[in-house]
């Protein structure tokens, strides 16, 4: 059976970032993913990065992704890809899939960092082709190249949903309509304000009552909702679309934490089901280590600096860092994350995470 010092699961920002300090310290990396292609979600986010210039402002998500690859190869890190993981067994044995076979590789420390996958949402007829997940949708117009459809509707307008109704209008689709249940947009304004711009009519406090179609998509019914998120009879309206674009929030990838023996906690602003986690990432199981959207659903620079506090602190157990040095480097990412989580959304995340990691000494649930 093959050994490693560290493996990584999920070749995503999180898991490229944590790869990147754990070699750049000397360690030995494999790095698995159940992807033919590295890079997580970094590879559909072709618009410009946030925050400072640590943060990498102004840079677009491929290019990050293209920049943490590079660095993976020259350090040396064994990257495995189309390598479904499906358990870890004691002793830290990962039993994965490659060509058809099972097989398995021993860690001396493991860091998770599987992601999320999208919520659905259920309505009459929303199974006919043509109604997808936001993140499906980016991943055919920027990834593949293929337009999903030519009139669209977004349900959800938090940043998923808004940035990808402004990356189809970019593809060339006709994006009709953006619906939200909740009273209020749920994104950032600048992205909303981009899409109004463009033409696109947004309905809060609205939802999907049903897709009217035989074979496919024809069109949608929408509904007005009242306070008590209840539909207004008389407020239902016909849209003619072929798409339906789903953006309702995402959900921590847990399974393999799961299998894995760690404590949880369920945490609704986060996503759902955390894995507790103190604040050098590592679980209630010693040597195993989470970052990214396990951990809590922020955005891709939040992934990344998670990534790196994880590798910062595997590296250090392993005695790749002295206590002194790894100290400095965590007090590092502690500022870039501190700084990342400013702003209503983000203190909101920031005091969860706080809490979840409070957990670590006791406690069940946070809301």
């Amino acid at each position: 059976m093959k050994k490693t010092q560290v493996a990584i699961i999920g070749a995503g920002p999180a898991g490229l970032a944590a790869a990147i300090e754990i070699a750049r310290a000397g360690g030995e990396v494999t790095l698995l993913d159940e992807n033919h292609k590295p890079g997580g979600q970094l590879f559909k986010q072709i618009h410009k990065f946030f925050g400072s210039g640590e943060h990498r402002a102004g840079i677009r998500g491929f290019k990050i992704g293209e920049q943490l690859l590079e660095d993976t190869e020259k350090l040396g890190v064994n990257v495995l890809l189309d390598s479904p993981v499906y358990s870890i067994f004691e002793d830290f044995v990962i039993g994965y899939t490659h060509d058809g076979r099972e097989k398995a590789i021993q860690a001396e420390r493991i860091i998770l960092a599987t992601g999320a996958s999208e919520n659905a949402l259920a309505f009459p007829g929303c199974t006919l082709p043509g109604v997808m997940g936001a993140g499906a949708a980016q991943t055919m117009i920027n990834v593949h190249r293929v337009l999903p459809g030519k009139k669209i509707i977004m349900v959800g307008s938090g940043n998923v949903g808004l940035i990808v109704s402004y990356q189809l209008l970019q593809a060339g689709a006709d994006v009709v309509a953006l619906i939200e249940a909740a009273p209020e947009i749920g994104g950032y304004g600048v992205h909303a304000s981009k899409i109004r711009r463009a033409g696109v009519a947004i309905y809060t406090s609205h939802t999907i009552q049903e897709v009217i179609g035989e074979d496919s998509v024809e069109g949608a019914v929408i509904v007005g909702l009242d306070e008590e998120w209840r539909p207004i009879k008389g407020t239902e309206k016909f849209i003619e679309v072929d798409t339906v674009c789903i953006a309702v929030g995402l959900s921590p990838l847990a399974e393999l934490a799961w299998l894995a023996g760690c404590e949880f906690a369920f945490v609704p602003s986060l996503g759902g089901h955390i894995p507790k986690h103190d604040r050098n990432m590592e679980t209630t199981i010693k040597g195993l280590y989470v970052a990214g959207d396990l951990t809590g659903i922020e955005e891709a620079s939040s992934a990344m600096e998670e990534g790196r506090l994880a590798g910062i602190a595997c590296a250090e157990s392993l005695g790749l860092y002295s206590e002194e040095k790894a100290r400095h480097l965590k007090e590092k990412v502690w500022a870039r994350l501190d700084a990342l989580r400013t702003g209503p959304f983000g203190e909101r995340r920031r005091d969860a995470k706080r809490k979840l990691m409070d957990l670590m000494e006791g406690g069940a649930d946070i809301g």
